[in-house]
């Protein structure tokens, strides 16, 4: 009777504690963008519990597309069954509507197999542009001793990728070259797609309009904080440059975001000063004129003097997140709340009738312990800031991390 008993009340022990953690599972570490605005009293002017579909003053003529935007990707050959994934829930969701062109880039040529069923899953037309040696190749500024024993350094530090140079050398491309191709000389608008990505919800206006229409360079699904190890001097060369170019700055940029060591404070110690809050860059609507533009330009330029795109891992989502919150406005950067994507272990899934195949404000849909790594409401507490400025009224304080 009495080990009865005691199993009874362990069971009931478990229960109880594993309601908990489902409640707390829920109801705090997949706090939703919705929940975290009304917290911050953000005026968003959207509904406070379903995300809408966004109107444009132009949703697009469906059978002429703007001329000066395109969908692109950074694909191997061997990554085509990955890259026909993405295509359909791209053409399912959004571009049977609108039929931009995509634009396939290799530092290889292309197979005819992988042009072929590329072919095959649009109607829009298909481009395939092999990038030149001398914006993919390591330069010649590297020191092959030293970058040898980086390698094993952050080998020894667990960080990813850190011994596929291939990878480095696609940050690279993206952070600083893929906008001087010149495949994309006349294009202003992009949106990037990567392999294996997911779309929830049926996208019905258009987005590079979208842009357009309300002064937008930038916009984002996924905010999350890096591996600190991959960059620990990325923000000191960030601040030197800024000292040398103040007038780079934006007015009311996302400094804030960028520095803030109130959540994690021992990510920012790690990485000398940088949140490492980032816009994840395997999905990216953006405006190719800003990077461009000489601000950005520069800053890469200077980044890549310091060669940390290979003596350490520097991604191109921190480079890209890093210009455009210190060198805009953050009105002109746009959270996609209403766009359902996933890539990988993390998604942006809007509380609305119109997504399946998502739960909503699921940020970490496959590990709840990854919720940690969501920098969503770092980002909310800089719009809450900057409109507190505008508005004239006291955002809540936030109790920092131990």
């Amino acid at each position: 009777m009495h080990w009865r008993k005691r199993f009874s009340t362990c069971l009931v022990s478990v229960l109880i504690c594993v309601t908990l953690l489902l409640y707390l599972y829920r109801g705090f570490l997949l706090s939703s963008g919705d929940i975290l605005i009304r917290a911050l009293h953000i005026p968003m002017n959207e509904p406070a519990t379903k995300t809408p579909l966004l109107h444009v003053s132009n949703l697009g003529n469906q059978s002429s597309p703007r001329n000066d935007s395109a969908i692109i990707a950074l694909v191997r050959t061997e990554e085509l069954e990955g890259m026909i994934y993405s295509m359909r829930q791209m053409e399912e969701n959004f571009n049977a509507k609108f039929g931009y062109p995509w634009i396939f880039f290799n530092d290889q040529p292309f197979t005819e197999e992988f042009k072929r069923r590329t072919r095959l899953e649009t109607r829009a037309p298909c481009l395939y542009e092999q990038i030149p040696s001398e914006h993919w190749d390591i330069p010649g500024s590297v020191d092959a001793d030293k970058l040898t024993k980086h390698i094993l350094d952050m080998k020894s530090r667990g960080v990813k990728h850190a011994s596929d140079l291939s990878y480095h050398q696609m940050c690279r491309w993206y952070s600083g070259f893929f906008y001087k191709h010149p495949a994309l000389a006349h294009v202003r608008y992009y949106w990037r797609v990567e392999p294996w990505i997911k779309l929830f919800c049926p996208i019905e206006y258009d987005v590079f309009q979208y842009l357009s229409d309300n002064d937008k360079v930038y916009g984002f699904t996924i905010n999350i904080y890096d591996d600190p190890h991959t960059l620990p001097s990325l923000w000191p060369e960030t601040l030197d440059f800024i000292a040398q170019n103040p007038h780079h700055l934006g007015r009311r940029n996302a400094w804030k975001w960028l520095t803030d060591s109130t959540h994690r404070p021992e990510v920012n110690r790690r990485a000398n000063g940088f949140s490492t809050c980032h816009f994840w860059s395997n999905f990216e609507i953006a405006d190719l004129d800003f990077w461009r533009g000489d601000a950005y330009d520069s800053y890469f330029r200077h980044l890549d003097r310091a060669n940390g795109f290979f003596y350490e891992r520097w991604g191109d989502a921190p480079v890209h997140s890093i210009g455009v919150g210190l060198f805009e406005n953050i009105s002109r950067i746009h959270w996609f709340r209403d766009i359902g994507y996933q890539h990988t272990v993390y998604a942006n899934c809007p509380d609305s009738d119109r997504c399946n195949g998502c739960e909503p404000n699921k940020f970490a849909p496959v590990a709840f312990w990854l919720n940690q790594e969501d920098c969503r409401v770092n980002w909310l507490d800089q719009v809450c800031q900057d409109s507190a400025m505008e508005h004239g009224y006291l955002c809540p304080e936030r109790k920092r991390d131990q």
